[in-house]
């Protein structure tokens, strides 16, 4: 869990760099009320509370990532203290859940406040005098224009507090695979079936479909496909079932972002796979030896 948070670091002081005091009052009503009321239902569930075992703050950065900056602060909170509760608790606490807690938090808030939800403040920084609110895959979807590739990777947009640097979220995962926390396949899955649709239909119809590449590192596809996705205990446990799960998220992300009413699609992709996980295990599940 803790090599989690340290992965995340590069994304959260990004985060900060482009959003400033927004970011940190979003960050830290999402951990002062996730910490809260795990503690709070630990308790009540006559538990000896354990904040340090890392798992909650893990899922208030991840929820607070997802998060646009300007979000009221009521909202964040009510938010966090969903995600730990129906997210976590209803289904037993710590490895029993079984949908990703920060996304269940990001779906409440989406569902009860979509306005909120989708307001994207402008990035000011010292370097960007200012850039539209509007986010990559909102110019793309409604208004046909594709964001350049550099914006995309270094953080030149507008979006969640954790979806605007690709870079930083690749320098997280790549710390992440070398100390082995997260299972290649599952991001691999995801990355190739929804680069190969996107491709194929783009190749197509150039001019209704974007580019591969302008999908991947637009929206909260990274950090879904490599944070979220990769999620062991919401996940398949088998091979085999890992890369299912991956090929599966590609495929609704796809669908959705490509013809549905909403821009992106990676929080619905991840909640409905994460359902089919036991199935997923049970099928792809290796026989015995000598069986």
């Amino acid at each position: 869990m803790w090599n989690v948070v340290i992965a995340l670091v590069p994304a959260l002081s990004v985060s900060v760099y482009f959003f400033g005091l927004d970011s940190v009052r979003v960050l830290s009503i999402a951990l002062a009320s996730s910490l809260l009321t795990e503690f709070v239902f630990l308790k009540l569930r006559k538990k000896t509370p354990d904040l340090l075992d890392g798992s909650c703050v893990v899922t208030a950065l991840l929820y607070a990532l997802i998060l646009p900056a300007g979000l009221p602060s009521w909202m964040v909170a009510l938010g966090g203290i969903f995600a730990v509760v129906f997210g976590k608790h209803v289904f037993g606490g710590l490895g029993c859940n079984i949908f990703n807690p920060a996304l269940i938090g990001r779906a409440f808030l989406v569902a009860a406040y979509p306005v909120a939800m989708t307001a994207y403040p402008p990035v000011y920084n010292s370097a960007y005098d200012a850039v539209t609110s509007a986010t990559p895959l909102g110019l793309a979807k409604f208004s046909a224009v594709v964001t350049p590739v550099k914006d995309l990777f270094w953080g030149n947009i507008s979006g969640s507090l954790g979806e605007t640097c690709a870079f930083a979220l690749i320098l997280g995962a790549v710390y992440l695979l070398v100390v082995g926390v997260i299972n290649i396949r599952v991001s691999l899955s995801i990355i190739l079936s929804y680069g190969f649709l996107q491709g194929a239909f783009w190749l197509i119809n150039p001019g209704k479909f974007y580019n591969p590449l302008f999908g991947i590192l637009s929206g909260g596809f990274l950090i879904g496909a490599l944070f979220m996705a990769t999620d062991p205990v919401t996940s398949p446990v088998t091979k085999k079932g890992r890369c299912f799960f991956g090929i599966g998220i590609g495929l609704i992300v796809f669908i959705i972002r490509s013809f549905s009413g909403l821009p992106e699609g990676m929080m619905y992709s991840i909640l409905i796979m994460n359902s089919f996980s036991p199935l997923i295990n049970r099928l792809t599940l290796p026989r015995r030896f000598g069986g």
